[in-house]
């Protein structure tokens, strides 16, 4: 995972509210088993709508409780394979906000209002490393759980956490050795 430290550009609009994972990236398309190539299929009804017109910004502005429903890792794996790097939206579902995190893929929780000016301007600035949006002349402060922050600003995910414990698993599993038969392999 990359690190997350500075996400700036032009932002995308998505003005609805309780967005739920099926929505995000709907069922049927669930079916491979990498990570990548999901972003084709984002919100894939509602972009054949008339007008539907969501470009891969870097940063995703949205209304309150987006990535409701099922706890999919699909809805942030297509969001960021789509090209966002940073939601901004009022509130989040616990399961998505985890997600997310969990493969760099920045949420940030902001109030109604702040959201609502936020999704008239044209550009943004989110700065992890402060705790900072930057848009308009404006600068709002967020939340971040300071595990969560200190794993993104590092690029690290689940696997990249229990590396740094490398020497001491060595060390376990060398005091923990078992003498006998092998009975994992067969020959």
């Amino acid at each position: 995972m990359n690190p997350v430290e500075l996400i700036r550009g032009p932002i995308s609009v998505l003005r609805r509210s309780d967005v739920d994972t099926d929505q995000i990236v709907p069922k049927q398309f669930l079916k491979r088993v990498e990570r990548s190539g999901f972003g084709e299929f984002l919100f894939y009804d509602w972009a054949k709508e008339p007008g539907w017109d969501l470009d891969p910004n870097p940063i995703l502005v949205t209304g309150r409780n987006f990535g409701c429903g099922s706890s999919r890792e699909h809805a942030p794996w297509a969001l960021e394979d789509f090209g966002f790097k940073a939601l901004v939206a009022p509130s989040f579902a616990d399961i998505f906000y985890s997600n997310c995190t969990k493969i760099g893929l920045l949420p940030v929780p902001l109030s109604e209002e702040e959201v609502q000016a936020l999704m008239d301007a044209t550009e943004a600035e989110i700065d992890l490393r402060e705790q900072v949006v930057r848009f308009d002349g404006r600068e709002v402060g967020f939340d971040i759980h300071p595990e969560t922050k200190r794993r993104l600003l590092d690029g690290l995910d689940d696997i990249g956490v229990t590396l740094q414990d490398e020497g001491a698993i060595d060390r376990y599993e060398h005091e923990h050795e078992r003498t006998g038969p092998v009975t994992t392999a067969l020959g």
